[in-house]
């Protein structure tokens, strides 16, 4: 089983701390959801969960290896990641993205062995791209594009997948299909760690909720144990009602 542990890991820039000591671990069997403001610390845990950054204190490790240590084709087979910026060098085919999730087992795009190939066409499936695969991804919508980098994420067949924003700027329906896509992941035996800024979408699909403010992570636990008025108050400032699971939002404390 794959997990992502934090023990007492801690990063800072410059002097400045980013991620005050932080513990807690990730595996499959949940969608997590990450929420707070800008700047409370989300995507600095999450990379340094994943070893793109080594912590300050403390320890990072995937399935007991210390993360900062694991090649990049070894974290690409435990975890499959979905940063904030999701830039393509060209405009390449739907399908050629999507195998780029093919990457930790060797393959590229046009060299695809069975078993990859096979693991792209299901991808596709999932994520409802057939009718696309053959168009360059610069024609797609915001939605649809979307829609690739969960299938590339997908076809990577880890057992985590770790989406840092991955529904920002899309509109609604195209967020829920994104959150839906994950969803199946986690409900199929997998694992997904989410950063969130709508709570609503975060009370409706996650598992599991990690507040964060200031960098540090002060509350964990289910919707219904922490999303909580007070809660939403001392993490984003705000006033806010919470009623049959919706979070209506009255205004700035």
């Amino acid at each position: 089983m794959t997990e992502l542990r934090l023990d007492g890991a801690t990063h800072g820039v410059k002097g400045t701390v980013i991620l005050r000591p932080a513990t807690l671990a990730f595996a499959p069997g949940a969608l997590t959801v990450l929420l707070g403001p800008n700047g409370a610390g989300k995507t600095t845990l999450l990379r340094v969960a994943l070893g793109l950054l080594s912590p300050g204190e403390g320890s990072a490790t995937i399935d007991g290896k210390t993360a900062a240590q694991l090649s990049p084709a070894a974290r690409a087979r435990a975890c499959a990641y979905l940063p904030q910026a999701r830039p393509l060098a060209w405009p390449q085919s739907v399908r050629d993205v999507v195998a780029l999730g093919r990457f930790a087992h060797g393959a590229a795009p046009g060299r695809l062995g069975a078993a990859d190939a096979d693991a792209v066409d299901r991808a596709i499936a999932a994520c409802d791209l057939a009718p696309l695969a053959g168009r360059a991804t610069d024609t797609l919508s915001g939605g649809e594009l979307a829609r690739v980098h969960c299938a590339r994420a997908l076809a990577a067949e880890a057992a985590m997948i770790v989406a840092d924003e991955p529904v920002a700027s899309l509109d609604p329906r195209a967020q829920h299909r994104v959150l839906r896509l994950l969803r199946g992941h986690v409900d199929s035996g997998g694992g997904a760690v989410v950063v969130l800024h709508d709570l609503d979408l975060a009370a409706r699909y996650a598992d599991r909720l990690v507040w964060m403010a200031g960098g540090a992570i002060v509350a964990d636990g289910p919707a219904a144990a922490t999303l909580t008025p007070e809660r939403i108050a001392a993490v984003y400032g705000v006033a806010a009602r919470v009623e049959n699971g919706r979070v209506l939002i009255d205004g700035a404390v």
